[in-house]
């Protein structure tokens, strides 16, 4: 029977101490049952066999929290490192630590714990396992085995490479020094058919410049080439006039060039504001080409001043016949006359011998200059009477030879049908005085 809550109890019955039972005590906190009774009245009936005290499962090795009837309860063992766990579970010196206790009912039924190096603890009240250490203890991880040194895998690998290497080496010595069978020849020769004069140095060109094969070319047809319109004072419209000239004259000549194998490179046309003559020359220089860069440059103060003497009207023909001129020293350069020319001025014996050959090569492009005038002005006689009249109608030069000369050599490359009609160099001393 259990103590009510009130705290009343039926007459005859004597209170029961509050103090541990016995053994056989039922767990649950109900009265103790005496031997050989059964009923509900004292708590859950015993086996069928009738047997006391009845078998029950070993309970926990911790108490559950005391009923009525427990004693006082059991001190919970703590955790290793526990704040409690001096006062519940004293450590006998030199010893791991003792296992809990249980008292009161609990303690003839808890079965002993003797924990044993490297094992966990044993389950809890709860279900699960006690937590494990966090330090070294005896219920701690068990010892991991020592690593292996890989000195002699090391050791291992590099003696294999070492050896892998020294057989890649014999191999390819061996592939080396093997000697290989020479080719055989098959099918046609072809060092017979070599030309042996194709690596032979070329033979030394010799300029002619009495016999030029130049000589025998069939002066140009005539083009239809525009020329824009020029306006004297502008820089840009003599440099426009001069280029578009220029380019007329490439086409104009392109066949007599293609005739002799000859490729030239076009020249460059350009203007400047700086004159070439000195004080003490004759005359004054309008136009010049340099063999050195391919170019043609339009001196802009000195056209101008000889262009303000020039009716307008006649003024586009004048400078045709100059650009004509200039262009006839490269059909000279491109044909290595002109390169001649400077060799023998500079091996002259005396100027006149020097002037002699100067005036050849000036009365020369003075020809060209006829060619060119007539190719583009589609023959029209008033532009070469125009350009005689204000080129040729005075004015000596020992330069570029007497007016009369000059006149000439301008109608023979205007009239004949050859370039030989410009042969200057094969010409008597009195026609390039």
């Amino acid at each position: 029977m259990e103590n009510r809550p009130d705290g009343e109890r039926e007459e005859g019955q004597t209170p029961r101490p509050e103090q541990p039972g016995p053994a056989h005590a039922h767990p649950d906190g109900a009265p103790a049952r005496p031997p050989g009774a059964t009923g509900p009245e004292y708590g859950r009936s015993g086996p069928a066999t009738g047997q006391w005290p009845p078998v029950y499962p070993p309970p926990p090795a911790y108490p559950p929290p005391p009923g009525p009837h427990a004693g006082p309860p059991a001190s919970r063992p703590q955790p290793p490192g526990h704040p409690g766990q001096a006062a519940n579970r004293p450590h006998a010196p030199g010893g791991a630590p003792p296992p809990p206790r249980a008292t009161g009912a609990w303690a003839a039924a808890a079965p002993v714990y003797t924990p044993h190096p490297g094992a966990h603890p044993p389950p809890g009240p709860w279900g699960h396992p006690f937590p494990r250490q966090l330090h070294p203890g005896p219920w701690g991880p068990p010892p991991q085995p020592p690593r292996r040194r890989g000195l002699g895998v090391l050791v291992g690998s590099s003696l294999a490479a070492v050896v892998a290497l020294v057989a890649l080496a014999a191999s390819i010595l061996m592939v080396a020094t093997t000697p290989r069978e020479e080719p055989r020849t098959t099918g046609t020769d072809l060092s017979a058919l070599y030309d042996q004069r194709l690596t032979a140095r070329p033979n030394e060109v010799e300029v002619d410049l009495v016999g030029h094969p130049l000589y025998g070319a069939a002066v140009p047809e005539r083009i239809d080439c525009p020329i824009p319109e020029l306006d004297m004072g502008s820089d840009a419209s003599w440099e426009e006039f001069a280029s578009a000239a220029g380019g007329c004259l490439d086409e104009l000549w392109s066949p007599v060039m293609a005739e002799l194998g000859l490729l030239g490179e076009t020249p460059e046309w350009t203007v400047t504001d700086v004159s070439p003559d000195d004080d003490n020359e004759d005359g004054y220089t309008l136009a010049y080409y340099e063999s050195d860069y391919t170019r043609i440059t339009v001196v802009l103060p000195n056209v101008r001043q000889l262009g303000a003497q020039i009716p307008a009207g006649e003024r586009e023909d004048v400078w045709l016949a100059l650009m004509g001129h200039e262009y006839g020293h490269h059909v000279q350069h491109v044909t290595g006359i002109l390169d001649i020319s400077h060799d023998l001025r500079w091996n002259a014996g005396s100027l006149d011998e020097e002037l002699d050959t100067v005036r050849r090569t000036e009365l020369q492009a003075e020809c060209m200059a006829g060619v060119g005038l007539r190719g583009i002005t589609g023959a029209d006689p008033d532009a070469l009477e125009a350009v005689n009249a204000n080129f040729n109608t005075g004015g000596d030069l020992d330069t570029h030879g007497s007016a009369g000369n000059r006149a000439y050599w301008l109608e023979q490359g205007w009239t004949e049908p050859t370039v030989g009609a410009c042969n200057t160099y094969g010409a008597d001393p009195d026609r390039v005085s």
